[in-house]
Order: structure tokens, then sequence, then C-alpha cells
């Protein structure tokens, strides 16, 4: 057996392995990442690119623990954007450097007291006419408009940013099909049937649903696992109206959360969530689409989307279980045996996540290893934007 002896192996390549993987080899733990299929093909790949303030989560009119939580995001992402954060993300293609929260009508008066306390200062701010995004220009538009101080990130540029500073860390295996060998609840060896052995201190798993198989294999009865579903709505167009922005209503949810992402051909997507996404889990496939065309004609008349092409897909939110699936309103880590379980529960936190799976490292203890080894593994590719494959099938 070729033994490698490592501090830290790392289950599941999407933002959260990624960025769990750059910050331990910045602090000197001899660790790899290991991913059976893409990089960010699970739940990343499927996300809306949002780093999220918390702003969303408070619309009832009530800081809640998931909105103070967050706040803090946005500005370490930037940090990270322009270089002098804990890692460079200065590669990542920007999509937008806000997003935006609209109504179709005016605001009532708790709502704007609200939003311009001191909790939400350099969170929200009114946009003036001359300031609006292309698509509110419209003479149309009669309701109010805020900024938020969050980003809007191009996820396939994310996840390459971090795969190259720690390329020759990464590769693709699945565990589920190696024998493991336990000492305790130790995992000790990670044997391939090529004769590569990992011998890792810890392991730390990223790996979104793909928890539901690897518990069973690895022993774990704690933590459960959650699903939360949605139903996004994919609707392809050439009308070059890039936006980013939540329609707020009478609820305590988005309405609809759009989100705008380049095609290869030219074209651009408006991806659909917030509540069309949430509701929609209980409609089928053609009367998502139905429903989605109506809300977009409702919330945003004066868009031709005729023309347009619609799509939609299933999204399965893995998170740790809570009480009435309701979710969690930070991210997790939890150690078992010299396992970590971690979920970040939104891609905005997985700077957190990081630092909470970091606490629950050991020190450095092998010296770095000779990776040659683990050439026998080959590298994942990192996954294609989703609506790519999914027009690609009409």
């Amino acid at each position: 057996m070729n033994n490698v002896q490592l501090d830290l192996i790392i289950i599941g390549g999407g933002v959260a392995g990624l960025w769990t993987l750059n910050r331990a080899v910045k602090a000197g733990l001899n660790a790899i990442l290991l991913e059976k299929d893409c990089l960010g093909g699970g739940q990343t790949v499927r996300s809306q690119g949002i780093i999220h303030g918390g702003t969303k989560y408070a619309l009832n009119g009530v800081l809640t623990q998931a909105s103070n939580t967050i706040k803090e995001m946005p500005q370490r992402w930037r940090d990270c954007l322009a270089g002098h954060g804990e890692l460079d993300l200065t590669q990542v293609r920007l999509l937008s450097d806000a997003h935006y929260m609209w109504s179709k009508g005016s605001l009532g008066s708790r709502m704007t007291t609200f939003f311009a306390t001191k909790a939400f200062r350099g969170r929200v701010e009114e946009v003036s006419a001359a300031d609006r995004p292309a698509v509110f220009r419209n003479p149309g538009f009669k309701g109010s408009l805020y900024r938020l101080n969050e980003l809007v990130l191009d996820v396939p540029s994310l996840i390459d940013a971090l795969r190259e500073p720690v390329e020759e860390r990464i590769f693709q295996a699945d565990i589920c099909q190696a024998e493991l060998v336990f000492s305790g609840d130790q995992l000790t060896d990670i044997r391939f049937p090529d004769g590569l052995c990992l011998q890792p201190r810890q392991v730390v798993l990223t790996a979104g649903e793909g928890f539901a198989e690897l518990a069973p294999q690895l022993g774990l009865n704690q933590p459960e696992m959650q699903r939360r579903p949605l139903h996004m709505v994919m609707v392809k167009h050439r009308l070059n109206l890039p936006t980013f922005a939540h329609c707020i209503g009478t609820g305590s949810k988005p309405v609809a959360t759009i989100t705008t992402h380049p095609c290869e051909d030219g074209a651009q997507v408006w991806y659909l969530g917030g509540d069309i996404a949430e509701t929609g889990v209980e409609r089928g496939h053609d009367e998502q689409i139905a429903f989605a065309r109506k809300a977009m004609a409702d919330l945003l008349p004066w868009v031709d989307l005729s023309d347009a092409q619609w799509n939609c897909l299933r999204v399965d939110r893995a998170e740790p279980k809570q009480s009435s699936l309701v979710r969690p309103d930070s991210g997790f880590a939890q150690a078992a045996g010299n396992c970590i379980v971690a979920w970040p529960t939104k891609l905005a936190l997985s700077p957190d996540l990081a630092d909470q799976v970091l606490a629950l490292c050991p020190e450095p203890g092998y010296p770095q290893a000779d990776l040659s080894a683990l050439s026998l593994l080959p590298k994942p590719a990192t996954t294609r934007p989703v609506w790519e494959s999914y027009f690609d099938q009409t």
C-alpha cells in the first residue's frame, strides 16, 4: 500500500469545501480535498450567487438571529474580491456590486422607518430615480426601490478562483467505493483498490446532500440532515436587461428573487427564486412555468418576455435537521469521532463555516506529505452553469 498521512481530508468540492481547504492550507495543515463528481456540481452551481447581508430575513420588521449572523459576510467577501482578505478572489467575476429590493407600490411607513434605523445603516439605502438599474427606469415602475449591500458573483469563476491556489491538493474520488478502516470511532484508513491508502487525522464532510450516502458508511447517526426543496425557474432571453433584485410584498419572504447570468451563446438567464421557488415545490414543471410567467407579467409588466425560453429545476438544500424543517440561522459544524460534519446553509456563510471547522481541527501534526502517490486519482472538472445543460435539452 502507498500510505499517505494527512492532517485533514475534506470530502465535497463545493464552495464550502474549497474555502475550507484554502484556509486549512494557509493554517499549515497537510490537507487535501476529494470530490466524487465535478467541483461545485451540487448546491453550489444551483445557487443564485448572492452574498446575502441578511436584509431579506428581516422583512417582517424584526431583526432576526439569521439577519444578524450573516450581516458581516458581504464585507468579508468584498475584502477577498479586492485582494486584501483572507483569500485572494480577485479573479472572480462580479455580476453585480449590489442587490436591490423593490415593491410594486410604496413601502409602508413602518418598514421605511425600520430600514432607516441604525441597525441597517450601510446595509440598505433608498435609490433615487436617476440611479435606478435599467429595468426600473421604465415609466411603468411606480414602486419603492432600495439598494442592498449584497454582491452577486459568477459561481463558476468563484470555483475556479478557489481551486487554483490548491490545485495540487484536489482529487476526484468516491470514498464510498473505498475500504474504510476504523479504530473505535476514528476513521484511520481510506484504502482504494489501486493500492493507495489515505490516513487522516481529521475528516471534514462538506458534501451537502452527499452526507446521506456517507453517514452510514462512516457510522454516523448524528447529526441528522434535512432537505428543504425549491423549484427554481430559468428564463433565457436576449434583452440585455441585467436584473438583481428581491420583490417584496406584505409577507416575510421575497415574492421573487431575480439574478441574471451570462450564457455561453451570448444570451442571459434570469434565475428566479424567492416565494416562486418555495411554493413551486407543489407544482409540476409546466404548472411552475405558467405560474412564473404570470408572476413576471404582474411584477414587471413592461418587460417583454414573449420570445424567452423557460425551464425549471428542483433543488434540495441540505442542512442540519431543525424542528419543523425550518431554515437554520447559521452555518453548522459538529465533530463526531474524528469527522466534522459541516453545512454552510448559505453560500455567503462559507467563510464563517471555515472558521468553525478550523476551530475543531487539531494543530498541524504531520509534515507536508509527498502527494505524488495521489497522482493515480483523476482531477475533477469545474461544473458548467446549470442552465447550460438544461437549455441544451430543449
